[in-house]
């Protein structure tokens, strides 16, 4: 697939393109399996599952190219417990599940859809936006510092047998 970031419309997910962003999450993640010890993936798909599947009042985004679903994002308002309990709910808004297709990697739709949560949180009157991620999504923690996303240690935990979830920050 070639294409540049102009050509990608982003925009809130519809009910019809649940069951497409569902496929493509898993897809996406997918490829920590091979890199993740195999009980830090199995937590890691179990989350990954339970949210994408939740009926939770975060904002769905996707990223379209020639209409198909490249990319997804959720986007969690303030003091929204995103962890089933395992961190406490942060006082800004949490970006989740940030997914691009393998086809569409390079194009910039991870950061397309970063920006556009970015730009969202601003827009709400929040000051910072915050992330969780670990060590194996190496790709994606470059972009996130691209932006400007800080490592918030204190905002880290530990589930058990997975890797450490790290907490970043950016202040808008």
């Amino acid at each position: 697939m070639t294409a540049d970031a102009g050509s990608v419309l982003l925009r809130d997910a519809r009910e019809a393109d649940l069951a497409a962003v569902r496929a493509l999450t898993l897809q996406a993640y997918a490829e920590y399996a091979q890199v993740m010890e195999p009980s830090a993936w199995a937590g890691l798909e179990q989350a990954v599952r339970r949210t994408v599947e939740s009926d939770s009042n975060a904002a769905r985004i996707v990223a379209e190219h020639e209409g198909t679903i490249v990319g997804s994002v959720m986007l969690f308002p303030p003091s929204t417990s995103t962890y089933g309990g395992s961190v406490e709910a942060p006082p800004w808004p949490e970006l989740r599940l940030l997914a691009v297709s393998p086809e569409a990697r390079g194009m910039g739709v991870g950061r397309l859809l970063v920006d556009e949560c970015v730009r969202r949180a601003r827009a709400s009157g929040a000051t910072e936006l915050g992330l969780h991620t670990s060590r194996s999504m190496a790709t994606a923690i470059a972009m996130y510092r691209r932006v400007g996303f800080v490592r918030a240690p204190e905002h880290d935990f530990q589930p058990e047998g997975a890797e450490l979830v790290e907490g970043y920050r950016l202040r808008l």
